[in-house]
């Protein structure tokens, strides 16, 4: 008798609620600070760049925030997204591991990042917004804001970090598709992105810099507002449709994880698939392990420091209280784009402080690796990011043969790799180095 392998939920589970973890954490998470007086903020300080609503949801700690009906509407689409079981891949590891994955890639914009992106333009046409700004890593970001612009009317800029822009152009014409102005960054379209080319014409750009982008024109624009991907409180909340999705539909498997894995950027899809086991770490004592997996060159939760800095390196955000390799670190040119980041969420890097979950960090070669035995196994081509998730829950499961211990393992995979080509036709060429 075959085992079964594909877990869907009816549409009539679609969550009707966001999960906020801070309602449970045992600590509470120190506030961002004023960049200026660098006292803690205020909501007032917040609407130059956010409409009210968000700034309301960024500094709330109830624990269930409801999803507006139009916005699981459009959910709909595509959610609840399977679960599955790696079947194959456990096969070819010869592992008695049950390796599953919560697939993202099926949305329109082929990641997770829709749902945020759907839920912030949502409340932005609520508030009056015509414009939104944003900064996008490898795209899957400015993709997704430039389908919820146009679903909900409003017009769409993105500042898009220029080694990627060059990486993927894909990426740039599908935001263009939904009707979106890309530009690379650094720009020459912003007084900052000008000075940093004067100084470095060849400069590749980084999410700090697409930050600093694009509140610039939020802050120089009439009836414009910005829009973030990742980082936020109230982007991550978003996310967490994800692992409450997730845990009902490992109930259906008739399973409960041992591990749950996910990759880490800003660290928004972490925050979306492991938030809602943290809960129940917290309330119900649950043993997981729970492991955010980033970029060797880019590791700002295993090398770098916890503490207050600016998310952009213009240095116009507020200072958030995170790990970071320093507001003005420009990673290596990996092909994880949306890896890219010299920071990590707030609510992400607290709940690691508090020892809830872990994290290891794997150079690009060894990701590409596993990504490549993952597609020839599982069929889907995973884009790099996630790539990383697929990473650990292999060594995971290898180690679990080791031992000669059943793991049951769950890992996000946040989106697929249809529009990265390029970077797996520089690995199967061996042209893909490590920096």
């Amino acid at each position: 008798m075959s085992v079964p392998t594909r877990f869907v939920l009816p549409q009539a589970e679609l969550p009707t609620h966001w999960y906020n973890v801070l309602a449970d954490v045992p600590k509470p998470l120190p506030p961002p600070l004023h960049p200026g007086t660098k006292q803690p903020i205020q909501p007032a300080d917040m609407a130059a760049i956010f409409p009210e609503n968000l700034v309301a949801q960024e500094m709330t700690t109830e624990r269930w925030v409801e999803i507006p009906e139009p916005v699981r509407e459009i959910y709909t689409l595509w959610r609840p997204t399977p679960l599955l079981r790696a079947v194959r891949l456990e096969k070819a590891l010869q592992t008695p591991a049950h390796i599953y994955y919560k697939y993202e890639g099926g949305s329109p914009a082929g990641s997770h990042k829709p749902n945020t992106a759907v839920a912030q333009a949502y409340y932005n046409k609520q508030a009056g917004t015509k414009r939104l700004a944003t900064e996008t890593g490898a795209g899957q970001w400015g993709s997704s804001l430039a389908l919820a612009c146009k679903l909900f009317g409003i017009e769409c800029c993105v500042y898009m970090v220029k080694v990627s822009y060059h990486q993927k152009p894909y990426r740039k014409l599908m935001m263009q598709t939904w009707d979106a102005t890309v530009y690379p960054s650094p720009s020459d379209h912003t007084e900052y992105g000008r000075k940093l080319l004067q100084a470095d014409p060849d400069c590749p750009g980084s999410l700090g810099i697409a930050i600093s982008e694009a509140i610039e024109d939020t802050v120089k624009t009439p009836d414009t507002k910005y829009a973030l991907g990742s980082v936020l409180n109230h982007v991550c909340l978003h996310q967490t449709v994800i692992g409450q999705e997730a845990i009902r539909q490992m109930e259906l498997a008739g399973e409960d994880p041992d591990i749950i894995i996910g990759c880490v950027g800003g660290g928004s899809n972490f925050a979306g698939v492991a938030f809602p086991f943290v809960r129940k770490k917290i309330t119900e004592k649950k043993p997981y392990r729970i492991i955010a997996v980033e970029p060797a060159v880019c590791a700002s939760l295993t090398k770098g420091e916890l503490r207050y800095d600016f998310g952009d390196t213009a240095q116009t955000t507020p200072l958030l209280w995170m790990h970071t390799l320093g507001h003005d670190f420009i990673p290596p040119k990996i092909h994880a784009g949306g890896l890219r980041y010299h920071g990590m969420a707030p609510t992400v890097s607290h709940v690691h402080d508090l020892g809830l979950c872990e994290a290891v960090a794997y150079p690009q070669s060894k990701v590409f690796e596993a990504a490549i035995l993952f597609a020839r196994t599982e069929g889907i081509v995973p884009a790099p990011e996630p790539s990383h998730a697929i990473r650990c829950a292999i060594d995971e499961a290898v180690k679990a043969r080791e031992e000669g211990k059943t793991k049951v393992i769950l890992f996000n995979l946040c989106g697929h790799g249809m529009l990265d080509l390029a970077s797996y036709d520089a690995y199967l060429g061996g042209k893909l180095v490590d920096e």
